[in-house]
């Protein structure tokens, strides 16, 4: 069984048609991203998956289970989690109270503030640190971590790497191979291709709400994933 299918998702912003019948299988433990240019439709995608798009059509399955148009606090106690694009912390509160907040599902699983603190050693050093004082580097780290407090099946990653220097992107990715091992299948989106093939099972590249391109990174050449992304 699969970890999640789409069938013919569509979705919209009012009249303005943003995913246009996406298909998309992913296996339990695959890392997949999801990669395209801006406008493409990737942040769209992973907002219709956690419930926050109320504007769609056709059917979301997670784990056998259909989810089409459950709200996001109840697809979040299922299993499924969202870093958000721009980390969106709490920023009136400090690191260990941000992280506290992702746990509020109180679903069972491998992830604590004493794991996550294990993931992210930094983060124990500041935990009682206002979030506005942290670096971008270590508010994505607790952007992850919030999410990881919840316990997720699925964990879907929104643009890990934007903003952040190559060090710390280095280091935001090193935690994603421990992340699986301790069962969660990710979903990330990513704007730098050779990122993206470095970390994937598989692609899938949009362009203007469509899939453009879909494969094992080992399969596709760079020349059909530029004309997949760019459309030229």
């Amino acid at each position: 069984m699969s970890m999640l299918e789409t069938r013919k998702l569509e979705s919209f912003y009012g009249d303005f048609q943003a995913l246009f019948g996406l298909d998309v299988t992913i296996s339990p433990g695959e890392t997949v991203a999801i990669i395209g240019a801006n406008g493409a439709g990737k942040s769209t995608f992973l907002r219709s998956l956690c419930g926050l798009m109320t504007e769609t059509r056709g059917e979301i399955f997670f784990e056998g289970q259909k989810i089409s148009g459950r709200r996001a606090n109840q697809i979040v106690r299922l299993g499924i989690a969202m870093v958000p694009e721009g980390r969106r912390l709490f920023q009136s509160l400090n690191v260990e109270e941000n992280l506290l907040l992702g746990g509020y599902a109180k679903r069972s699983g491998p992830w604590s503030l004493d794991s996550v603190y294990k993931l992210f050693p930094m983060l124990k050093e500041r935990r009682q640190t206002m979030a506005t004082d942290l670096s971008g580097g270590q508010q994505q780290m607790v952007a992850i971590g919030r999410a990881l407090m919840s316990n997720p099946r699925l964990l879907l990653c929104d643009e890990l790497s934007l903003g952040l220097a190559p060090i710390v992107i280095k280091d935001i990715y090193a935690a994603l191979p421990e992340i699986s091992r301790e069962g969660s299948t990710v979903i990330i989106v990513e704007q730098d291709i050779n990122q993206a093939m470095a970390v994937s099972d598989r692609l899938y590249c949009l362009q203007e709400g469509r899939i453009s391109l879909q494969g094992p990174p080992g399969s596709l050449t760079r020349d059909r994933i530029s004309q997949a992304y760019f459309g030229m």
